[in-house]
């Protein structure tokens, strides 16, 4: 088949690399345009262009696929499907319609729950015991088509949302090339969503990475796992941030107040609404990720009070 590809960030590249080292032809790349990162603010490429480049792939980059210039261009690559996985951009009916077999869409989650921009932290965040991907025919509407195939995976104890970003990037591969096994063969089978299932992964903020200590151990373990790696769980520790990269919940009561440090047995503890949370890992404005112990032996912290 000919397929036109639309991603942008790292979660994309593994769909793309597969497709590229599969029999089908990717004949055009469209990928978000150029931004400015890092201290010096340089324009940097998409890690789905790095990859395009090297194939030496056509690449696209439209600020919309709205125009009619974009969408003639879009129509002269003849393509039989577009794949989009994390592409960052709404695409219109009328793109929707030009290739032949339509677009599908490379999902981070279970469909219908997680609906929208974080399904990965959000799953996380809820607690959820499994997540997955979901390949589904793309609609106008949010996330809303028909599911085409699922990958599942079970969220272990320890897993952050970047564990699962890597884990589900990989098997939204493994599951895009069995739906286009099936879409060449004609055994695909499109399972609608069940819409009282739904649930909406909303965008990540910068003020959820503050940490409420009145919240039980447990729930600020999951947002913490939840948020690393952006924006990264965060307290107030003599009014600086501390970073809070890694850390468990350890069911012990306390009647000490929330946010209260209790530094015994070389262990971080912090009181919680219910139970303890241990710091694992730590950061300092400027400074790297330590391990909790070493922060520790560099910081007199018993009895201080976070937040």
């Amino acid at each position: 088949m000919r397929i036109i590809f639309a991603g942008t960030p790292d979660f994309a590249v593994p769909s793309l690399q597969m497709l590229l080292s599969s029999r089908h032809e990717v004949c055009a790349v469209y990928t978000q345009p150029d931004r400015p990162a890092g201290r010096g603010r340089r324009s940097h490429a998409s890690p789905v262009k790095e990859l395009a480049l090297k194939y030496a792939i056509p690449v696209l980059q439209p600020l919309s696929l709205k125009t009619d210039e974009d969408l003639q261009q879009l129509m002269a690559f003849n393509a039989d499907l577009m794949v989009v996985v994390a592409y960052g951009m709404i695409l219109t009916q009328a793109t929707l319609d030009i290739p032949r077999l339509g677009c599908i869409n490379v999902h981070g989650s279970l469909l219908p729950r997680w609906r929208g921009a974080a399904p990965i932290q959000r799953a996380l965040m809820a607690g959820d015991e499994k997540t997955g991907v979901t390949i589904m025919q793309i609609v106008r509407k949010l996330d809303a088509g028909d599911m085409l195939h699922k990958e599942e995976y079970i969220i272990g104890a320890n897993d952050t949302a970047g564990d699962l970003h890597d884990e589900l990037a990989e098997l939204g591969a493994i599951g895009l090339k069995k739906v286009l096994a099936e879409m060449e063969a004609g055994t695909l089978v499109a399972e609608p969503q069940d819409e009282s299932l739904v649930t909406y992964a909303e965008k990540l903020t910068k003020n959820e990475a503050i940490i409420d200590w009145t919240q039980s151990a447990s729930a600020i373990s999951l947002k913490v796992r939840g948020l690393n790696a952006w924006p990264v769980a965060q307290t107030l520790y003599q009014g600086k941030v501390l970073r809070i990269w890694k850390a468990e919940a350890v069911p012990i009561d306390s009647d000490l107040e929330p946010g209260i440090v209790c530094a015994l047995n070389k262990n971080m503890d912090v009181a919680t609404g219910k139970g303890l949370l241990r710091l694992h890992e730590v950061q300092l404005p400027g400074g790297k990720r330590m391990a909790a112990q070493a922060f520790l032996n560099a910081h007199s912290v018993h009895g201080v009070k976070l937040g």
